[in-house]
């Protein structure tokens, strides 16, 4: 299961040294280019966490137009002062999420490589309950900020996305 966890996104945001460095997503691209090939269906998704019943699994859907590794630039992440991320708004929660990969720290910008995949959308089923307004990049119909449309382009790194079921 890949998802967009408050955790995950903060905990992912550190100052990284020395020459440019490769993201996971990055190394994926080496390990299992096939993957990501034009045409292949991937999918994201958010949730799916709990115990016996367990929580939904939030997705969205889409075949690969391009993929390859891309030299990024970190910023310092957007961080509202005094309060927790899962106090933000969607709106602030937006502004986190569209700078990810940033840098939770003071340290200055940084470059560094980052496998991305550029996908077309078929399908979607996102959350609406009010607490997931900062949960995920998935939420009431929105790919963090647009409205999701079928054949819609976003593009994600390589190691939030998985093959579609058969």
């Amino acid at each position: 299961m890949r998802f967009l966890a408050v955790a995950l996104l903060l905990g992912s945001a550190v100052a990284l040294a020395g020459p440019l460095s490769q993201r996971p997503s990055a190394r994926l691209f080496g390990d299992s280019p096939e993957t990501f090939a034009p045409g292949r269906c991937v999918v994201y998704e958010e949730g799916g966490g709990g115990g016996v019943i367990g929580e939904p699994r939030y997705y969205l859907r889409g075949s690969v137009i391009a993929a390859g590794v891309r030299t990024i630039r970190q910023e310092r992440c957007p961080i509202v002062p005094g309060r927790r991320v899962e106090q933000y708004t969607r709106a602030e929660f937006n502004r986190l999420a569209l700078a990810y990969p940033c840098l939770a720290s003071d340290a200055g910008p940084q470059e560094l490589q980052a496998g991305i995949v550029r996908l077309r959308v078929s399908d979607w089923e996102t959350p609406h309950e009010r607490k997931a307004e900062n949960a995920g990049r998935l939420y009431r119909g929105h790919f963090i900020d647009r409205e999701l449309k079928k054949d819609m382009e976003v593009e994600l790194e390589a190691d939030l996305l998985g093959p579609c079921a058969p």
